[in-house]
């Protein structure tokens, strides 16, 4: 068995993906009652100040004053005050410290979480579908930044497969479904993202921005991102991205080990495709 290790992440920080996009899923426990004591008139303005607040205090550790977020977010200080109340009461947001600066709060982390196991077990039956049909081992992950998170994985029958553990975290530059994620973008917004170079994680492995565009360009005309013994010597890899049902960036991948890749990768790319346009027609009809 071929294991693929890289190091380990914090995975309570990929929880916090998506959480402002689960708001609205919180007004079953109260939130929405909370904000709507604020203003009766027009609560959704009030759910949309909210999430803007909260997008405000993203990656402030040591919080805002409250005279910082009405600055970032553009409301009066007062009007700001009376929404942090409510968010505070749900535990959304806490104190960051005596003098009344505020941070993101751990019910978040709850929410989050919630959202995080709802996608993969909706998208556990297509890949699943897909690892047998293919008999490879088929990840999920999430995209967190600059690195990929793996959220689910099922593992192939092969007596010769890849492994990973679930919670791992890859770069974007040297893998396939990190690949398929960064052809969605432009030029610019890759540079922005991981820079114009990159370590090197095998002699395969593309550290330039140069010839990692011009194979991004290839990408997208495809929609299949391929990682050719670039993260791991003995291990080649075929990716597809997409969005989740909050519009969240996820990939799903295909790891195989290099002596069955050449013959086999124009068919597990087919594959990934199919499953990616069947999982998104049944994010729409849920969403319907």
């Amino acid at each position: 068995m071929i294991r693929h290790r890289v190091r380990r992440s914090n995975f309570s920080a990929f929880c916090c993906t998506g959480y402002w996009a689960s708001l609205s899923r919180y007004a079953s426990d109260g939130a929405v009652a909370s904000m709507s004591r604020i203003s009766d008139k027009n609560p959704v303005q009030v759910i949309a100040r909210a999430a803007a607040i909260l997008r405000a205090l993203e990656g402030e550790d040591s919080g805002l004053s409250l005279g910082q977020i009405a600055q970032r977010v553009k409301l009066a200080r007062s009007t700001v005050q009376r929404i942090v109340a409510s968010l505070e009461a749900e535990k959304l947001v806490i104190a960051a410290s005596p003098n009344g600066r505020v941070r993101l709060g751990p019910s978040l982390l709850r929410l989050a979480g919630s959202m995080r196991s709802d996608f993969a077990a909706t998208a556990r039956p297509y890949i699943a579908k897909l690892s047998a049909e293919l008999h490879e081992t088929v990840d999920l992950a999430s995209v967190r930044k600059d690195h990929l998170v793996f959220i689910d994985q099922v593992i192939g029958s092969q007596r010769l497969r890849t492994v990973s553990a679930v919670g791992e975290a890859f770069p974007l530059h040297c893998t396939a479904n990190g690949k398929a994620y960064l052809s969605q973008l432009s030029d610019d917004a890759i540079e922005d993202l991981i820079g114009r170079s990159y370590e090197s994680r095998t002699p395969n492995t593309l550290t330039r921005i140069a010839p990692l565009l011009t194979e991004l360009r290839t990408a997208r005309r495809s929609g299949v991102g391929y990682d050719r013994e670039e993260h791991t010597l003995g291990i080649c890899a075929v990716g597809v991205a997409l969005q989740d049902s909050f519009g969240n960036p996820v990939a799903i991948s295909v790891p195989v080990p290099a002596q069955r890749f050449e013959k086999q990768h124009a068919h597990i790319a087919a594959r990934l495709l199919a499953t990616k346009r069947a999982m998104e027609a049944g994010m729409r009809a849920m969403a319907a």
